[in-house]
């Protein structure tokens, strides 16, 4: 018995359709920018991810530009805002929204245990806010990728350096109110600069230092240059970065290629967050080896630093995040 007229017209309708959509889906490629330097151990990482999407057989396609090949994270926010890129692992800096200086909150964390559980669980504070936040940017946001604590980098020893008192140092610090504020609370005064200006900076002297960077950041950037002397663990913020996508990218998947990326990128945060830490005393190390002298805290010094901060700079962070967010927070 033949198939009615009507009924053929539908099938072929309905089947030009589904190869019209499987076209489609295998055709899809995407942009993934990130700002890890080239040697950095992310990038095996990230290479690691891309072949996961690619092979999860989703009809997925990835061109990966590290190295900020796409720009600074200033910029990467602004395209990924644009549709220009569709996923960028990268600092996510306020200049979009004053909200965003949540990744400066300074003391919020001060161990890896902390970090793991504020960073790494979706349900924390911290993630709930940054998902709210890049939402209304017209972002996706995927994940946080926590590396370590931060440390000062010094070309001389400052004066009181595990103290509140004055350092006699101007250091950079960056494109943050909040930073700035920690910082300078700390006895430093500061000089607002873009990472890419630190190297040749405190190389010719124009800085004597800056709060940049883990203790491989610290001995990968500025040991090996032979630029700097010393390091100070102050530990007050994370050095982190962001997984996110462009809401424009994001409508175009399906939802298997949305959970494939989720995934990945969820498991290439971990093991960022993971390896970041294990690696931190090694490099530690090495800078003592290159003649370095590591100013460490005592368990006091240290906690007399974050009771200070937190008495002293989280209630003028209010102004600069919004009373709301602040309390989201700190779960008040």
């Amino acid at each position: 018995m033949g198939i009615p007229k009507i009924g053929s017209s539908l099938l072929a309708i309905a089947l030009a359709a589904t190869l019209s959509s499987a076209a489609f889906a295998a055709d899809v490629r995407i942009k993934i920018a990130g700002t890890w330097p080239a040697k950095h151990f992310g990038n095996e990482i990230m290479e690691n991810m891309v072949k996961e999407i690619e092979d999860a057989g989703v009809g997925l396609k990835v061109s990966y530009f590290p190295a900020s090949q796409l720009g600074s994270g200033e910029e990467l926010v602004e395209d990924a805002i644009r549709g220009n890129i569709d996923i960028v692992q990268a600092f996510v800096y306020a200049q979009a929204d004053p909200r965003l200086e949540v990744m400066n909150l300074p003391a919020l964390v001060t161990t890896f245990d902390e970090m793991k559980a504020i960073y790494g669980d979706p349900n924390s504070n911290l993630n709930v806010i940054m998902k709210e936040i890049l939402s209304d940017l017209g972002l996706v946001y995927l994940n946080l990728v926590g590396e370590g604590l931060v440390g000062v980098v010094a070309s001389q020893k400052p004066n009181d350096p595990t103290g509140l008192g004055d350092k006699g140092m101007n250091i950079r610090v960056w494109s943050s109110e909040i930073a700035k504020m920690t910082t300078e609370s700390l006895g430093y005064r500061t000089t607002t600069m873009n990472w890419a200006e630190v190297l040749p900076a405190l190389q010719s002297g124009v800085i004597d230092g800056a709060i940049c960077c883990t203790p491989e950041w610290a001995y990968s950037t500025f040991a090996v240059a032979d630029v700097g002397g010393y390091f100070i663990p102050v530990n007050t913020v994370v050095e982190a970065s962001a997984f996110y996508a462009s809401q424009k990218t994001w409508d175009k998947l399906n939802p298997e290629q949305r959970a494939v990326i989720q995934a990945a990128s969820t498991k290439a945060a971990s093991q960022v967050m993971d390896l970041a830490w294990e690696r931190s005393e090694g490099f530690t190390q090495q800078m003592r080896d290159a003649g370095w002298e590591i100013l460490d805290f005592s368990p006091e010094e240290r906690t007399a630093m974050i009771t200070h901060i937190r008495e002293n700079i989280w209630p003028e962070l209010a102004g600069v995040i919004g009373q709301e967010t602040m309390d989201k927070l700190t779960g008040e």
